[in-house]
């Protein structure tokens, strides 16, 4: 990447981030990150890696908005003598990789047709500032480029359109949830896994573009890790709340895990009782242990010797549908680790399998019924330096061609009641699956 940096003040400058989304539908991919309030949209990457169909192929940018397709790979390399001066994405890789990619790698799990994997070198991006959207790239024809996406975001006149062709509905009744539920605990008796993740789809036909519904989901939710990412046929809308890991300077690493929910209330006495039973809640406390210390295991393959802490153990933080119980996880890499492994090895998150975590995929494969696809994989960002945050992609909708879903579940362990835990998935998406039903008109 080129060291000298071209930004420029778009215009207008203080448009919302699906409308410059939408403005950008014709190029061949985008990526946009919340980021815990630091939005960032990235688009003409030099070079990417896309994975889908079990197949991985390469692109190098040859135009704006031309890609051919190389045989070499894109290759994650970080310089920590080149330090960012902000928390957030300031050039350098932004993609997503599903949770079918990162199972695969430890056990034989189904896939989607859909993209697996996609990672971008970005030099070229927009960043919210005070005065609005900046255009900042490194790339040698970053002036070029610029006028190429004004004038698209100038000319843009259309809005997108979405509709359901079906309500979106789930794959189980409790009943057939209550199997899976039962089966789980079976595996639990007999000493195959201490818990298990289970979720379940929702799913819909749709028409159109999923970008047409973000707006209204990012104001619902108001959640730290949202984001947006299309490539090809594949939409994926972030309403996530959980960071799975970030990478902060001087190689330390932070993850927050997220296990114990309970749901909110417009009254303000139910609300905080609410909260009160999740902070007490045994259940919910040994569920989140299980968790932080699967996640330091996974952590101390490659920190520092002693560097592994639990600075905050059960914690509560509140989000507009749910409160959630939250652990947080420090360590320090060693100094010859590369960042992008680190992640590789440490999806999929032990917050969304369960543990130990190989035979906890295997139950979930057994039982699920689909693979997931993006859903409890991760989006997000490293820097050049190796610094970035990347996300669990929960609460999270995907679409590809005409297939549109949702996916929602909890940690099941020997004390978890089935009718607890079944109610436990719509307190989670009820109001993100009521509102996108919305868009299905019989």
């Amino acid at each position: 990447m080129h060291c000298t940096t071209y930004q420029h003040l778009l215009r207008p400058s203080t448009l919302q981030p699906d409308t410059i989304l939408e403005a950008l539908a014709a190029l061949d991919h985008v990526v946009y990150l919340y980021n815990h309030g630091h939005p960032v949209i990235a688009c003409c990457a030099e070079q990417y890696t896309l994975v889908q169909a079990d197949q991985v192929k390469n692109y190098r940018a040859t135009a704006f908005n031309q890609y051919t397709e190389v045989e070499d790979d894109l290759n994650l390399t970080f310089c920590s003598d080149r330090p960012t001066s902000s928390e957030h994405f300031s050039g350098g890789y932004i993609g997503f990789i599903a949770y079918d990619y990162a199972a695969q790698q430890h056990i034989k799990y189904k896939q989607h047709q859909q993209p697996a994997m996609f990672i971008g070198q970005f030099s070229t991006y927009l960043e919210l500032g005070q005065d609005g959207w900046i255009f900042k790239s490194t790339h040698p024809d970053a002036q070029d480029i610029f006028q190429q996406i004004q004038s698209l975001i100038e000319q843009d006149q259309n809005r997108l359109e979405f509709s359901l062709v079906s309500p979106c509905t789930a794959r189980w009744d409790k009943a057939r949830y209550q199997q899976a539920f039962d089966r789980v605990q079976e595996y639990i008796k007999a000493g195959d896994c201490y818990q298990i993740n289970l979720t379940q789809e929702f799913s819909a036909q749709a028409q159109g573009s999923l970008l047409a519904t973000a707006r209204a989901f990012w104001t619902l939710t108001n959640a730290p890790y949202a984001g947006y990412l299309r490539v090809g046929e594949f939409e994926l809308l972030s309403c996530s709340p959980e960071l799975f890991i970030e990478f902060q300077s001087e190689k330390k690493i932070i993850t927050k895990p997220i296990k114990g929910t309970m749901p909110r209330y417009d009254d303000p006495i139910l609300d905080e009782q609410s909260k009160q039973i999740l902070k007490a809640s045994e259940k919910d406390r040994a569920e989140n242990v299980m968790i932080v210390d699967l996640l330091r295991n996974d952590l101390s393959v490659y920190a520092e010797t002693g560097s592994v802490k639990t600075p905050k153990l059960f914690d509560i933080e509140s989000f507009n549908q749910v409160h959630h119980m939250v652990s947080v996880v420090e360590a320090t890499l060693k100094a010859s680790v590369n960042p992008f492994e680190v992640l590789l090895s440490a999806l999929p998150g032990g917050s969304i399998t369960g543990a130990p975590k190989i035979r906890a995929m295997q139950i979930i494969e057994e039982l699920e019924g689909a693979p997931r696809g993006a859903y409890c994989g991760s989006l997000g960002y490293f820097n050049v330096d190796g610094t970035g945050s990347w996300n669990i992609l929960i609460r999270s909708i995907q679409k590809y061609q005409e297939n549109v879903s949702l996916w929602a579940g909890g940690g099941i362990t020997i004390s978890s009641d089935g009718d607890a835990e079944y109610q436990e998935c719509f307190d989670k998406i009820e109001a993100m699956l009521d509102l996108l039903n919305t868009w299905y008109q019989p």
